[in-house]
């Protein structure tokens, strides 16, 4: 029997469609299932709150919100909002701008991280791994609060009053840094400020490579070295950063300062203390300035590293 192509059509297009609904009540019900995996693992009962039932594999990202593991979580990580254990945990629980609340029954596995908040167990002896960590900074925690909750602002701060005043206390901090290391140290900031001023790109392409190479090496080792080798490597690494940070800006300063006073003041030898007083100025200006700031504060780092990773190439230094 010879079948026409009408025929076939009438013959194989339902065959046709049912394989795709059967594809489609395929997907459907996988949908649904992880759906409600989803939705009895985590639940929230407002826009403020993430309850975590029982998520033995599942690591918990939260932003903004108030974590509370009721039963297991593999790991949490909350910015913005505090972490509530009453369950158990089997690995790190970390948070920005916020606290960690263990409860009496509460375990936590892996090590404790709190940047702006407070670990706050019950639990006379809280139920933790043996040789974990608690690593706690509770400084600027509504801040940091607020900063998780409205990214924005990291980059645009809000003009206010606590802001202006912030920045005058900053300007005299800076200032006093900088009289200080120049009235100490002045043959070391005069040789920085000349090395700066005769191979700017060199010293900030050093100290851009740097810093990058000293970020990802920090990164690398909490991931893959024994947590108390990787807090050293974090702590050595932040502690070199900052000095060199505070040597840096006040050599930039003083730079900036000579500049500027050379440029608009008839004195052939400006007066340190003014051209001090001017960097800082202009630096705590620059570092008010929505969105520039970040660029301003790379710059700061770059300058800073590159400074003193080539501070014994002493040739043709001469003091300003």
């Amino acid at each position: 029997m010879v079948l026409t192509d009408a025929l076939r059509q009438e013959i194989y297009i339902p065959q046709i469609a049912s394989g795709r609904q059967l594809f489609c009540i395929f997907l459907t019900i996988i949908f649904l299932a992880l759906s409600i995996y989803s939705q009895t693992n985590l639940t929230q009962p407002d826009e403020n709150t993430l309850i975590v039932n029982d998520a033995p594999e599942m690591e918990i990202f939260a932003f903004g919100k108030k974590v509370i593991v009721e039963k297991r979580a593999k790991g949490v990580l909350s910015f913005g909002g505090d972490v509530i254990i009453k369950g158990k945990v089997d690995g790190d629980v970390a948070t920005v701008g916020g606290s960690v609340i263990q409860k009496e029954n509460g375990f936590i596995g892996g090590d404790v991280i709190i940047l702006g908040g407070k670990y706050l167990p019950e639990a006379k002896s809280p139920l933790r791994n043996k040789g974990k960590e608690t690593v706690m900074y509770a400084g600027y925690e509504e801040e940091l609060r607020n900063m998780t909750k409205n990214p924005s602002q990291i980059f645009s701060p809000t003009l206010s009053w606590s802001f202006i005043v912030q920045r005058i206390l900053s300007l005299l901090f800076w200032f006093a840094i900088g009289l200080g290391l120049t009235t100490i140290t002045p043959n070391a900031v005069s040789r920085s400020v000349a090395r700066f001023q005769l191979s700017t790109l060199k010293v900030l392409g050093i100290g851009a490579l740097a810093f990058t190479v000293s970020t990802i090496g920090v990164i690398v080792s909490f991931g893959f070295l024994p947590s108390y080798i990787g807090a050293i490597v974090g702590i050595m690494a932040f502690a070199l950063i900052m000095l060199a940070y505070v040597f840096g800006r006040v050599t930039l300063q003083v730079s900036l300062g000579k500049w500027i006073l050379k440029k608009f003041s008839s004195e052939k030898k400006p007066s340190e203390t003014i051209a001090v007083l001017v960097g800082a100025f202009i630096w705590t200006l620059l570092l008010s300035i929505p969105y520039i700031w970040t660029l301003a504060v790379f710059v700061l780092f770059a300058a800073s590293l590159g400074l003193v990773l080539t501070a014994r190439s002493k040739s043709g230094w001469e003091d300003l």
